[in-house]
């Protein structure tokens, strides 16, 4: 175990703007088995990478997802999409983990609620590497839809898309750790924020079973045009929102026909 007092990493850790200084230090001091190891655990760390990649996980809906460097870190109001997601759940269902990134979603969903078969799917390889060890199911490397097995169109009753849907010029106001650290795929959904959101909903009804949903993350101030693109896709729309996580969440359920 280090020896260097917990008091002296606060204070670098605060020094450098990070506002959990305390539970910081605490998982660093965990993470380290030298003083070397803690001393490079922290320089990084002040420099501005995400303490979830210096850990190499990130906790989720009470579970320790493995993240690496240049992986989308999940955020806990994303907590909520896995939250509205198995309360429409039918039993038994078949679940898509769509931009899956580290495989969170799915790997939160698993563990609420024991699906018939879970399916995930990144375009980045780096992501799919963590997803194949968080996801007890299939995990595959493409662009959206196209990576997934022919089987599975038309059977879906979960699918959830944490989409990028923070707007292009916004990127740039993003804290550092994200905006250097995570790859710009998992964070710019173009010019509103919804070109993701746009192509999943035009493909969701070749792959949802009936009466199965979809279901993104959004801001409160896109849910209408969200629910708008469901809608225009053939889905019937739902904004649910959560005060506590801060989060937004829009649902589209496909026609029982």
């Amino acid at each position: 175990m280090p020896a260097t007092p917990h008091a002296d990493v606060v204070l670098k850790l605060r020094a450098a703007g990070c506002v959990f200084a305390e539970d910081e230090a605490d998982l660093l001091l965990a993470a380290a088995t030298t003083d070397a190891e803690l001393d490079e655990l922290v320089e990084r760390r002040v420099a501005g990478l995400p303490l979830e990649h210096l850990l190499g996980w990130a906790e989720f809906h009470g579970l320790r997802i493995t993240v690496a460097p240049g992986v989308f870190v999940p955020r806990r109001r994303t907590e909520f999409l896995v939250d509205v997601a198995v309360a429409l759940a039918p039993p038994k269902p078949v679940v898509l983990d769509l931009c899956c990134g580290s495989g969170a979603l799915g790997a939160a969903f698993a563990a609420a609620r024991r699906p018939a078969e879970l399916h995930a799917t990144d375009v980045e390889p780096a992501a799919v590497e963590c997803a194949r060890v968080n996801v007890p199911g299939e995990v595959y490397l493409g662009d959206l839809y196209d990576a997934l097995p022919a089987s599975l169109r038309g059977r879906v009753d979960v699918l959830l898309a944490n989409v990028p849907y923070v707007p292009s010029d916004a990127v740039a106001t993003m804290p550092p750790e994200a905006r250097l650290h995570e790859p710009l795929s998992a964070l710019d959904g173009g010019a509103d924020g919804l070109d993701l959101a746009r192509r999943v909903a035009a493909g969701a009804p070749d792959w949802l079973a009936p009466g199965g949903v979809l279901l993104i993350e959004s801001s409160e101030r896109q849910a209408p045009v969200a629910g708008e693109i469901f809608a225009a896709a053939g889905l019937s729309p739902r904004v649910h929102n959560s005060a506590e996580l801060g989060a937004t969440v829009v649902s589209g359920t496909a026609s029982n026909v």
